[in-house]
Order: C-alpha cells, then structure tokens, then sequence
C-alpha cells in the first residue's frame, strides 16, 4: 500500500520528522540520499518500525506519495559554502517519479533563494511539471533538537514559506498534523533566511560566551556563576553557556558569496568558536605544569566525545581536535563515552575506558568535554587525580572549569 509521506534523507533532520509523522498516524516511507547518522535510539527506531514506517530503496514509491519531503544533509564543503550534492540527488531522483499534485517541501540547510533557483528548475525540468501549478513547493527551516526530552514536535512551531499561497497553504496542512502551530512566511526566501538567522544566533551567542569565559578566567571571575545571576533578568537576555567548541549540524552561513555583504559578526563568532579547542589545550597544559607534570607523555582522558549530551552524533564535535592536539604534544589520550563504543583519530584507534572511575584516577587529567547523564560528576571529581571541567557541570570548587 503507497505511504502518504515519503521523507527523502534519513539523517539528522528526516529520522526525527519520519518519527513525529509515524507518532500522528502518517503514513511514513523512509528514502535513504547517502550515508546519514540520525540521534534516534533504537528503542525509539523500533517504535517507528512497529507504527509503519519503512525504508526503501526504491526510488518509484517516491511518485506515489502525496507529500514528499527533502532532508538530504548540506554539509559545508571545501570552499566553506553548504554542499547541495546530496539535495541535487534527491531532487532528481523525485522529479522522475514526480505525479501532479504533489507537495514538496525541503528542509535541508541551505542558503536562500536556493528553493526557488535550485529546486524548482531541477523538479520542473526532471518532471516535466510546474511548480505553482501542477505541483505545490514549499520550505520549511527543520528545528531539531537532538536529545531535548522538553521540546517535541508537537509543541515546536513550524515556519512555512510556499512558492504562492496554495503551496504555502498545502504544506501547511501537512504540518499541521504534527505540530500545533504553523507560522507562515511570505515566501521560500523568508523561510530560508529564517533557518539562517536561527543557526546564526546560536553560533553568535555561543561565541560570545566563549569569550566571556577566556576573559573571566584571566579575571578570576566565575563565569557560570555570572550566567546564574544574569539569567535572573526577565528580559533582554537568553542564558548561553561556553564550551569546548561548537558541534552539530547547524552551520554557521555568512553568505557573503550570495549577496556580496558578508555577516561580520558570524564570520568574528566562526573564528572564536574555531579556536575553543585550542584554548581546552592550553588550559589543559598550564594545569598540568601547576601540577608538576608535562603535557608530554601525560595520561590524558576524554569524558564525552559526541557534540551534544546523550545522544550518540559525533558532528563536529570538537573532541577530534583536542585529541589530536594532545597527541600532537605527545600525551597518551583514552576517552569514555556511554554513547560511543568505539573511536578513531588520525586512523588509529583511541583506547575505550571500561571503568570511568578507574580511568580518572589512573589518568593524569581528566577532561570533561560533554556532560552525559549518566556521569556522577560529584564522584569523578573526586576520584579524578586533576579535572579539566568545560562545561560548568561539575559542583563549584569540585574541579577547574573552563
């Protein structure tokens, strides 16, 4: 039997939109675009599984939906821009098999203008329809957030930007049965841009932090105690909080190659966020030295190598550059990870701690760089023979923070 949706891209973005589809009672078909990690449990894969949800690799199912929807993953390229290959494959493989009155929708990142300038010649060329009128085109920023048992779908407002108002209205039907708001944007491009200026937010504010927190270690000053007290102000702030770096799939668009006017302050936050990693590095090598010990030939241990807690993804997670700086100053680096069984850097395996406390007290720094929920921090700090904290999580005095 035809499914209703099909969700084309099973990474990050479409395993969380197949499941609140699955959980409403959709008809969900699943279209693998290339290799994709979702944050999905399996638990959670085999709910989906049992309310109906399948994958396949048939590319014909896709003209025998109603509404299809691109997720297909934009990572940044060589060139720093988003890479559209894998939104290219799906576009083409749907507008083969594209029927009319059809909705589709995308959701993958992509800078504006590229639902109306890229999608909608390859669908209407691929198909042979138009779009507007044989068939309806939408965009739609996806607000994801992997690992937040506070926020769901339902209660997650979705932004819709259609082609012309029957696309906007179309694609807002189908959304309107997942979610219990639908904002509609006057277009595609306002749609698009508002992916952009809520990636950007995060990374620009993150940035900040980031800073806050070089600054109040020069100082002195305990910065999350600062955040504690200014999160008390009822308007005009939103609490962030710094880190070893900036994972995830979220990146960051300055877009100065589509407009000629590049974003100032995204490109200043890039470069602060880059640099995070580096700082975890120095931080680390002076506690050693107070300590008596050399960074070289140190037992280093990782806690929390994914870019975000309790979720498995490893996007961008600035794990990988501290591991290899430690190397490169040749310290002996392990690492724990209930949510990674096995890791690599530079090709080489990294040594997988079975027991996380005989592993801090063993190590000679332990480097705290995502706090799982499993992690007693109170009894790490102290079995922990030195620990680095870069997140704030452990009790005040128990460990150095970042």
């Amino acid at each position: 039997m035809p499914a209703d949706l099909a969700v084309i891209g099973l990474g990050h973005l479409g395993l969380p939109l197949a499941q609140a589809a699955v959980t409403a009672g959709i008809s969900t078909v699943g279209y693998k675009t290339g290799p994709e990690s979702g944050s999905l449990t399996p638990a959670e894969l085999r709910r989906m599984l049992s309310g109906g949800f399948r994958t396949t690799a048939n590319p014909a199912e896709l003209g025998r939906v109603r509404t299809a929807v691109i997720c297909a993953p934009t990572p940044r390229g060589a060139d720093g821009t988003l890479d559209l290959t894998q939104v290219e494959t799906a576009a083409r493989t749907l507008a083969a098999r594209l029927r009319p009155h059809t909705t589709v929708i995308m959701e993958s990142a992509v800078p504006p203008g590229t639902t109306e300038d890229f999608l909608r010649p390859l669908l209407e060329s691929g198909s042979g329809l138009r779009a507007g009128r044989d068939f309806h085109l939408a965009y739609s920023p996806s607000r994801v957030d992997p690992g937040n048992r506070d926020v769901t779908p339902a209660g997650t407002p979705k932004v819709i930007g259609g082609l012309t108002p029957a696309c906007t209205e179309s694609a807002a039907a189908f959304y309107g049965r997942l979610t219990d708001k639908v904002v509609r944007a006057r277009g595609p491009r306002e749609a698009e841009t508002v992916q952009v200026l809520e990636t950007n937010f995060r990374h620009v504010n993150i940035a900040l932090v980031n800073e806050m927190a070089v600054l109040c270690n020069d100082l002195g000053v305990d910065l999350w105690d600062v955040i504690r007290c200014a999160e008390t102000k009822p308007f005009g702030f939103q609490a962030f909080r710094p880190g070893p770096g900036v994972g995830g799939h979220g990146i960051p668009q300055d877009l100065a190659g589509h407009s000629g006017r590049p974003l100032r302050m995204v490109e200043l936050a890039q470069q602060v966020n880059s640099h995070m990693p580096q700082y975890v590095i120095q931080r680390a090598a002076t506690l050693l030295n107070e300590h008596g010990k050399s960074a070289r030939a140190a037992r280093v241990l990782l806690l929390g190598i994914t870019y975000k807690a309790d979720i498995a993804d490893q996007q961008g997670s600035p794990a990988h550059e501290i591991a290899v700086r430690l190397m490169e100053l040749g310290a002996s680096v392990s690492y724990h990870d209930p949510h990674v069984p096995a890791w690599s850097v530079l090709g080489r395996p990294v040594p997988r701690a079975d027991s996380l406390y005989e592993a801090a007290a063993d190590a000679d720094l332990t480097i705290l760089l995502q706090q799982h929920r499993t992690y007693d921090l109170q009894g790490l700090s102290v079995k922990a023979q030195l620990l680095l904290d870069t997140r704030g999580a452990t009790p005040t005095g128990a460990a150095h923070r970042l």
